[in-house]
């Protein structure tokens, strides 16, 4: 029975859903899947990162006030606001990746095979200096790749398109980044990122794949993986007695951390049912799915959810997710503005979140579903139910968030 002493907001209103018409519910987690996120890969990324000063588990956070207002068994969030200092799940993925990219680049120009951990120690100072990382951003990624470029002693050059706000542009050059501003889209910055890579002989740390191919984007979601695996860890040790996940909400952007998190949980026993969340505005994957292909949308692609404003998937997420993706969803700017809102509130029970923008595209699918029948019958929400959302960052733009909230991340963490 649903508890209705929680006021939730208008969160339902614009969403729409759309069953995956190529869902696999039955598929193994087969060669395919495979050739993009490796277990063994996966498993390695995990031991490196956690290895790594500052490693520790992001906290996952019951909320159980508001499944009871959902009509849920279980709701949990897992908090990614603290990772690594640096607000957001992106943490895991850019740095690593680079890591993995040094450690190819130096041993080609030394002529003999390096490891890893030697050049993470920094024993290969000169020529890692002489090597410039550069990625296109909406914010995260980028700041992700410039703290590891810090960390490992090499150049960084980080783009990003006309949208990204000054205070995420700020922070990536606190990490030691040159920040070049790109008109037009994050797709334009990423061009341009690769255009410039290429005239001069720097490597780009992408968290997309165009074509099928891209070991760097493998590394990137490997990375990711960690964030899967301690959730599974964390809810078997909290929520043990509710069952395992019954479903995840995923936001989407180029679809890298879903692949990855939809990867993770499609191996496991009781596989959970994957839900898909865009933003309207930038609805890549709720276009690429009904249409079963990939398709790029067009436009400015403005939304608040700024680090999912993406208008073509990644292929490599796609090879996970054309098959491991049950449903997608888009919502609103105003239903995100919400959910920050409502995490920041709390609820009897439900301790006040700092959720960013962009990490709360989950939950408002999730609202929507649960408070509109007909998309409860089509994801098979019950009272039976166990939702995991991913919390992907915190108030990683602290300006803005308390334009929208009405209070600084400080007072709502307080």
């Amino acid at each position: 029975m649903r508890d209705n002493s929680i006021k939730l907001p208008t969160i339902a209103q614009g969403a729409k859903l759309l069953p995956n018409p190529k869902a696999e519910r039955g598929a193994p987690y087969g060669p395919r899947q495979r050739a993009v996120l490796d277990p063994g890969a996966c498993a390695t990324a995990r031991a490196v990162i956690a290895a790594w000063p500052g490693y520790e588990a992001t906290a996952l956070r019951p909320l159980p006030s508001l499944a009871r207002a959902l009509g849920l068994a279980a709701l949990a969030y897992k908090d990614e606001a603290g990772r690594f200092g640096l607000g957001s799940f992106k943490a895991l993925g850019g740095a690593y990746a680079g890591a993995r990219l040094l450690q190819r680049e130096v041993s080609a120009r030394l002529g003999t095979a390096v490891s890893l951990d030697s050049v993470l120690q920094g024993e290969h100072a000169e020529p890692v200096a002489g090597i410039t990382l550069c990625c296109a951003t909406d914010g995260n990624h980028g700041r992700s790749v410039a703290w590891g470029a810090q960390r490992f002693g090499c150049r960084c050059v980080i783009f990003i398109h006309e949208g990204v706000s000054a205070g995420r542009q700020a922070a990536m050059e606190g990490l030691g980044a040159e920040v070049r501003r790109v008109p037009g889209t994050y797709d334009d910055s990423l061009r341009v990122a690769q255009e410039t890579a290429d005239r001069e002989g720097w490597f780009v740390v992408s968290d997309t794949a165009h074509g099928g191919s891209g070991e760097i984007t493998r590394n990137v979601m490997e990375g990711y993986s960690l964030m899967a695996d301690e959730a599974q860890a964390q809810w078997r040790e909290t929520l043990a007695t509710a069952g395992p996940p019954s479903h995840l909400f995923l936001q989407t952007g180029v679809g890298g951390m879903a692949a990855a998190v939809c990867a993770h949980f499609w191996q496991s026993q009781a596989r959970p049912r994957c839900v898909l969340v865009d933003p309207e505005a930038a609805a890549c994957w709720y276009r690429s799915l009904e249409a079963g292909q990939s398709v790029i949308v067009g436009g400015d692609l403005e939304t608040v959810m700024a680090c999912l404003s993406c208008g073509e998937v990644s292929q490599l997420a796609w090879e996970v997710l054309e098959a491991g993706a049950d449903a997608v969803m888009t919502v609103t700017d105003a239903a995100a503005e919400g959910c920050m809102r409502l995490l920041a509130e709390g609820a009897e029970g439900d301790a006040p979140l700092v959720a960013g923008e962009s990490a709360v595209a989950g939950l408002a699918g999730l609202i929507a579903a649960a408070s509109d029948p007909a998309m409860r019958a089509q994801l098979g929400l019950g009272s039976d139910s166990r939702v995991l959302l991913f919390g992907t960052e915190g108030a990683t733009d602290p300006e803005l968030y308390r334009k929208i909230v009405g209070k600084s991340p400080e007072a709502v963490a307080a």
